[in-house]
C-alpha cells in the first residue's frame, strides 16, 4: 500500500507544480427585463395566477465565489438577492465564465445553473429552477476587471432579459 502511494506522489507534485487555478471573488448586480410567461395555463380552482403575475421586471443582486482557471475560465457558486416588483427572493447556482482573450478588452460568455425562491401570492412562496445564458464584454483595469453581459434567463415559468453590471476581483 505504502508502494503505490509512493508511486503516486511524484504526479500529485507535479499536477499542483502546473495548476494555475487562483480564486476570484465576483460581484453584480442588474436588471431583470420581463418579456414573458413561458406557459399557457388551464386555471384550476387554486389557480393565483403566475408566479409573477404581474409582468414585473426584477433587481438582482449576486456574489459569486469562482476559481479561476488560466485566467479565462471562471467556475463557481453564486448566492443572489431577487427583487421583482416587492416580490423578494433568493437564487443558488452553479455559474461558469468565460473570457477567451487575455486583451485588456474582450468578449465573454456566461452560464448559470441552479435554483431560486420567491415569496409571491402562493403560501410560502414557490421555488423554481433558473437557467441563464449571456454573452458581454470584459474591460480590465489593473487586478480588477468589470464586465457587462445580456442574454436570456427562465425562471418561474418566465422569459426574462437579464442585464448585468460586474466586477470580479483577483483571479
Amino acid at each position: 500500500m505504502m508502494r503505490l502511494f509512493l508511486s503516486f506522489l511524484p504526479l500529485l507534485y507535479s499536477i499542483s507544480l502546473n495548476a494555475q487555478v487562483s480564486y476570484a471573488l465576483r460581484v453584480e448586480t442588474g436588471s431583470l427585463l420581463f418579456q414573458y410567461t413561458t406557459v399557457d395555463v388551464d386555471p384550476g380552482p387554486n389557480w393565483k395566477g403566475h408566479s409573477l403575475n404581474e409582468k414585473q421586471n426584477g433587481f438582482a443582486f449576486d456574489i459569486i465565489n469562482s476559481i479561476s482557471i488560466n485566467k479565462k475560465l471562471l467556475v463557481g457558486v453564486g448566492v443572489g438577492y431577487l427583487n421583482f416588483e416587492g416580490i423578494h427572493g433568493y437564487s443558488l447556482y452553479g455559474d461558469l465564465q468565460y473570457v477567451p482573450m487575455k486583451t485588456r478588452l474582450s468578449p465573454l460568455i456566461s452560464l448559470k445553473v441552479g435554483t431560486n425562491h420567491i415569496w409571491n401570492q402562493y403560501e410560502n412562496g414557490q421555488g423554481s429552477a433558473i437557467g441563464e445564458l449571456g454573452v458581454g464584454i470584459h474591460y480590465q483595469v489593473s487586478s480588477i476587471r468589470v464586465y457587462l453581459t445580456s442574454g436570456v434567463m427562465i425562471t418561474q415559468q418566465t422569459l426574462l432579459v437579464p442585464i448585468r453590471l460586474g466586477v470580479r476581483l483577483k483571479g
